[in-house]
């Protein structure tokens, strides 16, 4: 699929680790008060003051995604007591390991805030209760920026992953929006897909850069650290299992660093401004590392009524969910894709050195039907044209 270059870096050397000593505590990025951090161009100078401390919505506390049992417990959980909803999707994939079982904890925490924000998400649930289909979750897809001078990008992320079983399977390339994305497997075939995908700010304008920079400068340099990647890679290597109290320490951690924002609220004219460039950076300043998308496989549902894509798309319209307006990838083809709008949520922004909010696409759910074409293999991996329309998803629409 491509060449991966992957390289290390001196701390010494790497200017985000001279920005600052921001360490993670709680929701906050805490620094001295006082303090001034020039970023990577004496360009982008700005100081950091507690108006600019980020408040993004808060994830789903943990007792309310039933992860508090030990990695050997097989009890299910109920995301939102309730008529209509259904376990966690990835509680019930058969695990032979602490680290798949861990990963399937992970995901599920992850699961438990997207729904909580996504509507869409739980007449989806709904509907796969009332036909008794079975949801299956095809994949995951994160977002990242890529600055050259910045701990961001790909790897920014991918690391967490890695370091649980995941390896890169296949490179893609979209030029007209400067994206680039690698899909990550896990040696389980059960365990979803990760699509992780990066905007190379260096492609576009310098008036774009400048902004992006601008936001990005202080973004933690303990965002991912050594450590936390030991202990992750630690729970599949023949060790004895985490105890309760380690396993939820590193739940948490490894949730936050997705879902914790890991640079200051961003600026809404710059928001904006970056917007009319690439709707796809201006998400990422909005949204930091939280999922945008997870993806159930229709293959899975095996039931009237929800047994191809167009049939689970009439039902979730029928429902009243707002659905893309077309189907990537005609009938007979391998892959097939479509999704529902994406829901708009409120985020913190600055506004003339004061925090607000404004309300901001955030996330949609996709449907994938993956066929064996031709007596060859089921495709397992992603077409170019296919995700470019999905990535469109989040464009944000000015209201007058």
């Amino acid at each position: 699929g491509g060449l991966q270059l992957w390289a290390c870096c001196d701390d010494q050397k790497d200017p985000i680790s001279l920005l600052c000593a921001t360490k993670m505590l709680g929701r906050q990025l805490v620094v001295p008060a006082s303090r001034s951090f020039t970023s990577f161009s004496s360009r982008f100078h700005a100081p950091f003051s507690a108006r600019h401390t980020p408040r993004f919505p808060k994830p789903v506390p943990a007792h309310r995604c039933g992860l508090l049992a030990p990695l050997s417990s097989s009890v299910q959980y109920d995301p939102a007591p309730g008529k209509g909803s259904i376990s966690g999707p990835h509680s019930t994939i058969a695990t032979s390991n602490p680290q798949e079982a861990f990963v399937c904890k992970l995901f599920d925490r992850l699961w438990c805030t997207y729904r909580d924000r996504v509507s869409y998400v739980r007449t989806y649930e709904s509907l796969v209760v009332e036909k008794g289909a079975t949801f299956f979750n095809d994949h995951i897809a994160l977002r990242t920026i890529a600055l050259q001078d910045s701990r961001t990008g790909i790897s920014s992320i991918s690391r967490l992953f890695e370091a649980l079983g995941y390896r890169s399977a296949e490179c893609y390339n979209f030029e007209d929006k400067h994206l680039s994305a690698v899909y990550f497997q896990h040696p389980h075939p059960k365990l979803p897909k990760l699509f992780v995908s990066e905007i190379k700010v260096w492609e576009l304008s310098q008036d774009a850069e400048q902004r992006i920079a601008r936001t990005l400068f202080s973004h933690s340099p303990d965002h991912v650290t050594d450590d936390l990647l030991r202990r992750l890679r630690a729970v599949g290597g023949g060790a004895a299992p985490p105890t309760h109290e380690e396993e939820e320490a590193l739940l948490l951690e490894a949730v936050g660093c997705l879902e914790k924002p890991s640079w200051n609220t961003p600026d809404l004219e710059d928001v904006e401004a970056v917007h009319k460039e690439s709707q796809y950076a201006a998400w990422v300043m909005v949204h930091g590392y939280n999922v945008n998308h997870f993806t159930s496989l229709i293959n899975s549902h095996k039931v009237p009524g929800l047994d191809d894509i167009e049939s689970t798309s009439a039902a979730l319209e029928g429902a009243g969910v707002p659905m893309k307006g077309q189907i990537e990838g005609d009938r007979g083809t391998s892959l097939r894709q479509t999704a529902t709008e994406a829901v708009e949520i409120e985020v913190p922004v600055s506004v003339r050195g004061e925090m607000s909010t404004t309300m901001w696409p955030y996330a949609y759910f996709e449907l994938a039907q993956r066929d064996q074409v031709g007596g060859a293999p089921r495709y397992e991996g992603f077409k170019s044209t296919q995700a470019t329309h999905l990535f469109e998803m989040t464009q944000h629409h000015v209201k007058n």
